[in-house]
């Protein structure tokens, strides 16, 4: 018997975005280089092997954001704790706004994401490194 999924992830999303800060590629481009402001790329290890960063950036894989965040957990990651604004990003604004929403909720701020991720980002000229 087939699983009766009730939520799409589209929706998962479009919900997410109605309780987030969302900015624009140009907008991150502007202040990245902020010592205030810490880019967190969510992405796969691959996608950042085949497509590079922003520069940076740092890296935390989706699938730990939760344990990383958290000063409980035994996997918690400093960077988190400190006085800074967090501007998540994915491949294409997806999984940021995930991400993001699930950040919020525990408490981290302030957080955005890019609404159009790394290839938005890409597309309006911003720079990009090899990982």
């Amino acid at each position: 018997m087939a699983q009766d999924i009730t939520t799409s992830v589209k929706q998962l999303v479009e919900d997410a975005k109605k309780a987030i800060e969302e900015i624009s590629a140009e907008e991150a481009m502007e202040i990245h280089d902020d010592m205030d402001v810490v880019v967190v790329d969510i992405r796969d290890v691959r996608e950042l092997q085949r497509d590079g960063k922003i520069p940076g950036s740092f890296h935390c894989p989706r699938g730990m954001l939760e344990f990383w965040i958290d000063p409980e957990s035994p996997y918690h990651k400093d960077i988190f704790a400190k006085k800074k604004k967090f501007i998540f990003h994915c491949a294409s604004g997806w999984r940021s706004a995930l991400a993001t929403d699930v950040a919020q909720r525990m408490g981290l701020k302030p957080v955005a994401h890019i609404d159009s991720g790394f290839s938005g980002w890409k597309k309006a000229g911003g720079p990009v490194e090899k990982h």
